[in-house]
């Protein structure tokens, strides 16, 4: 398959259209203001002619599970028809579909039955896989899982995620799971459509200690790199996960996983500043501060457009083809959108230029949405939404963004 490379913008289901089936449907309680959010899954194909206003050749977005397989044993035919219509319409105009299948969110019965700690739940999955795989053909690229270890550690460390639950060994028999439900998946796809592109998409923190200084600081930052870093990527390439609790003895594990890894999605926002703290919990704190000067996001996350260079040089290690699958701001000021967009490009042009291995961009997020825990205050659009009158409004930050991709034509 020859590859384009792929200016994009990436989107969830669930976090624009929301599910009356969805596990998170009654889990946090801000999202009951706006069920239908921007009401995406009737008003899909207005969305996608954003698409071809902005002048990107690619779009990811994910199916939303819980509406395809509403009851464990029923498939929603309008749903999976709306699939194949989304496909169609972005074929049509040469822009190049990328679907994750799963983004954090599940059907209830699934939560409530299975779940990932259990291994019937991943068989359980797969066969959802099996079936929207096989009915979107002309599909090229596919990414198992978004941001699996943001997934586990919410809902199976922190319990701030469905399912729920704060437990080591649930958490580890969770993460053997969805691995291995990779590995399968992977080998379901390419059954199907040999010549499609499969990946992970992995959300990548830059860690540094708070005081470069001091001691605990920087031990405590080279953990976190290599735990939520480094420890998926090594699975990922070798074949082998390794897990350590603080007290308890380091856990290998083998997969029959290595690789199944077509490309490898980075999805890439912030740094992190890790302290020392003897009172905290695991002993740490986070603090987001703006040590370069270019701000913070409306979350207090910091700005830090030369981190992804470093980020991508890691990632880049285990030798596989990288598509930034995620990389955006929440904002109110169109200004430090736009200069958050450039930075960021500007550092994928270096990256490019001094060899990695990079075969697409995407900015998150399409249009404003629901975002996970937080509400509906979070602005990562490049177009602003009115959650009443359901009205699209193109932000200069959209513009902008075409500018950027019209100035980079030779990377095509």
């Amino acid at each position: 398959m020859t590859h384009k490379f792929l200016w994009g913008v990436a989107t969830s289901a669930f976090q624009l259209e929301g599910s009356p089936y969805a596990d998170w449907t009654t889990w946090d309680l801000k999202f009951q203001t706006h069920p239908d959010v921007t009401h995406h899954y009737h008003l899909y194909q207005k969305d996608l002619k954003l698409l071809k206003d902005l002048g990107v050749n690619a779009y990811r977005f994910s199916l939303e599970w819980s509406r395809i397989q509403p009851e464990e044993d029923h498939w929603n035919e309008e749903a999976l028809r709306r699939s194949q219509n989304m496909v169609r319409i972005l074929r049509d105009e040469q822009i190049e579909p990328l679907i994750t299948l799963h983004h954090f969110t599940h059907p209830k019965w699934f939560i409530e039955k299975y779940a990932w700690h259990e291994t019937r739940g991943k068989d359980k999955f797969l066969t959802f896989v099996e079936r929207v795989v096989n009915d979107l053909p002309e599909v090229r690229y596919w990414i198992t899982f978004n941001e699996p270890l943001v997934f586990l550690l919410g809902g199976y460390l922190e319990g701030s995620m469905p399912p729920g639950i704060c437990d080591r060994i649930s958490f580890i028999r969770a993460y053997k799971n969805i691995l291995e439900a990779h590995g399968t998946a992977y080998d379901i796809i390419h059954s199907l459509s040999p010549e499609a592109w499969v990946g992970v998409a992995h959300n990548m923190v830059v860690f540094s200690p708070y005081r470069r200084w001091n001691l605990l600081d920087q031990f405590l930052a080279k953990i976190a790199h290599h735990y939520y870093n480094r420890s998926l990527l090594d699975a990922l390439a070798n074949g082998l996960l390794q897990i350590r609790f603080p007290v308890f003895k380091k856990i290998e594990l083998k997969l029959p996983i290595r690789g199944k890894l077509d490309f490898l999605g980075v999805n890439y926002y912030t740094r992190i500043h890790l302290r020392f703290h003897p009172f905290r919990p695991m002993g740490l704190e986070l603090k987001h501060e703006d040590r370069d000067g270019h701000g913070l996001t409306d979350m207090g996350w910091e700005i830090h457009p030369r981190g992804m260079e470093q980020t991508l040089w890691e990632a880049s290690k285990i030798g596989c083809p990288m598509i930034i699958t995620e990389n955006g701001i929440a904002t109110r000021d169109h200004q430090k959108k736009a200069k958050f967009l450039k930075g960021h490009i500007d550092t994928l042009d270096k990256c490019l230029k001094k060899g990695l291995d990079i075969r697409g961009y995407f900015y998150w997020s399409l249009v404003d949405h629901y975002e996970w825990l937080i509400g509906f205050d979070a602005k990562f659009g490049l177009y602003s939404m009115n959650y009443d009158t359901l009205e699209r409004k193109a932000t200069p930050a959209a513009s902008f963004y075409s500018y950027l991709i019209k100035k980079r034509s030779h990377f095509q």
